[in-house]
């Protein structure tokens, strides 16, 4: 075997043998983890919200006239936007799902005052809306009823109103009660009065909260008030398929025509602000990625110039090998082995690396931990890398003349 001879080669090279498994090493650890995050990433930008996405657009308007009848407007806009052709159905709402900006409270199955360890208690999104919302977001009810009339109330930021009913998530309904949530009572201080409950009267598949970096994102609640705010309202309004974009336009155009003495604004699609809010994880993506193929060709380029020095420094040992009956496939096989050892040093230092960046990215940064496949995948990549990278000086070495070791050089 030819190891001995190579080990004895790379001794006499060894800072070029460290630098090239050093950056092997680095690369390994850098790329693992960065495809782990981009994988993450996009997972989590493709992870369903619950919603029609396609077909869902909201809309807001701020009143600024004297006596600007809030109750009125809402009540006259739903009622116009719900008679338009192309309209399946629309609701107020008191923030946009996926928009980075809403408000969450705590669920308790136990009243303010009982002991934390004697309850459950979970944080949720909140979403003020009317019995048109089940309809409206094009969310899938899988236990119990949708809200009726009956169950509307109206609050304002001082009056808590008279709430008696929710809507919860599946996911939230399996925190507070795996045994099934309907019929159940939970209390919420920003909701009522935290001294008594509101029953459970439905519970929806999925539905996402505002908040898309949020670990409980999958938690939202449906409450049947309509928040009348200072002077303020916002519609959700989903459309037949393929009606969206026609009708945002004309939407907006009616909601100005029935009250002028308001501003109309913030038309916008679902999926734009879904777009919006997963902007910074889409770039960190695409960033990582022109990282990761930026370091693969440094590192390439690396071992093909430190192979193509090996070969010219070598040029008369080469040939006198193959004066002494050396086949070509030997040549190319000699620098081919002797990467492959460089690289593997580099690969047992790269495997240390990759788990302790994944640790501190853990730390700081609340990352899960790598999954053990990444590290022997990565490996494996590297190792054809390098191998692709050395082809082309081997074939050269190969190529070398015997005659060459009769000359000096």
């Amino acid at each position: 075997m030819e190891i001995r001879p190579i080990a004895s080669a790379l001794m006499r090279n060894k800072s070029a043998m460290v630098l090239i498994a050093l950056q092997v090493a680095i690369t390994l650890a850098i790329v693992c983890n960065s495809v782990f995050i981009i994988l993450q990433r996009i997972e989590k930008v493709n992870r369903p919200s619950g919603l029609d996405d396609s077909s869902i657009f909201s809309i807001a308007s701020s009143g600024f006239a004297a006596n600007f009848d809030l109750d009125g407007t809402i009540r006259s806009d739903l009622d116009a936007i719900r008679a338009m052709p192309g309209i399946v159905d629309a609701t107020p709402i008191n923030s946009v799902p996926l928009s980075n900006g809403g408000w969450s409270e705590g669920l308790s199955d136990k009243p303010e005052g009982t002991t934390l360890k004697d309850r459950k208690q979970e944080q949720t999104s909140i979403y003020m809306v009317d019995e048109h919302a089940v309809k409206a977001m094009g969310v899938e009810l899988v236990a119990g009823r949708n809200f009726n009339a009956s169950d509307v109330t109206v609050r304002t930021q001082d009056d808590l109103g008279k709430v008696e009913s929710i809507i919860i998530t599946q996911e939230l309904a399996d925190k507070l009660f795996p045994e099934g949530a309907v019929g159940k009572s939970l209390y919420a201080g920003g909701i009522v009065d935290d001294k008594r409950p509101v029953t459970v009267v439905g519970v929806i598949r999925r539905l996402q909260a505002p908040w898309v970096g949020w670990d409980k994102v999958e938690h939202a609640t449906l409450v049947p008030a309509i928040l009348q705010g200072e002077g303020g309202s916002r519609y959700l309004i989903r459309a037949e398929p393929g009606q969206r974009d026609k009708l945002m336009p004309l939407v907006e155009k009616k909601l100005t025509e029935i009250n002028t003495g308001r501003i109309v604004r913030d038309v916008e699609s679902l999926q734009q602000t879904r777009a919006d809010s997963y902007r910074q994880d889409r770039a960190m993506s695409v960033i990582l990625g022109t990282v990761i193929v930026a370091l693969l060709i440094v590192t390439g380029l690396g071992i093909v110039g430190m192979a193509s020095f090996w070969v010219t420094r070598r040029t008369k040992q080469i040939g006198t090998r193959r004066a002494l009956g050396a086949r070509r496939f030997d040549i190319r096989r000699y620098f081919m082995l002797e990467n492959a050892i460089v690289i593997g040093i580099g690969l047992v230092l790269g495997a240390l690396l990759t788990y302790g960046f994944n640790l501190w990215l853990m730390q700081h940064y609340e990352l899960p931990r790598l999954a053990w496949y990444y590290l022997p995948i990565g490996a494996v990549t590297m190792l054809l890398l390098g191998q692709l990278a050395v082809s082309g000086p081997a074939s050269r070495a190969s190529r070398v003349s015997p005659a060459v070791a009769t000359r000096s050089v």
